[in-house]
């Protein structure tokens, strides 16, 4: 299993309607507005990070009114 956070811009005011399209994907676990540099933050639990890069890619990048994205994948400690 491969997680990643990932720290979304998006246009003002569309803030409602990102989210709920956001949280329709199957692989996104959680979905949080945030103050500060970046405007989500997005969990997304996959197979493996191939999947995560084509989700990120092909899913969230291409939404109506997501600006800019930036990829965290978590690593464990093991």
């Amino acid at each position: 299993m491969a997680i990643a956070y990932v720290l979304v811009n998006i246009e003002s005011g569309s803030e409602n309607e990102v989210l709920d399209k956001l949280a329709s994907i199957d692989e996104v676990k959680e979905v949080y507005f945030v103050y500060g540099v970046y405007d989500v933050v997005v969990k997304i639990e996959a197979e493996n990070v191939d999947k995560i890069k084509e989700i990120v890619t092909w899913r969230i990048r291409r939404l109506d009114k997501v600006r800019s994205t930036v990829t965290m994948i978590a690593m464990s400690k093991s």
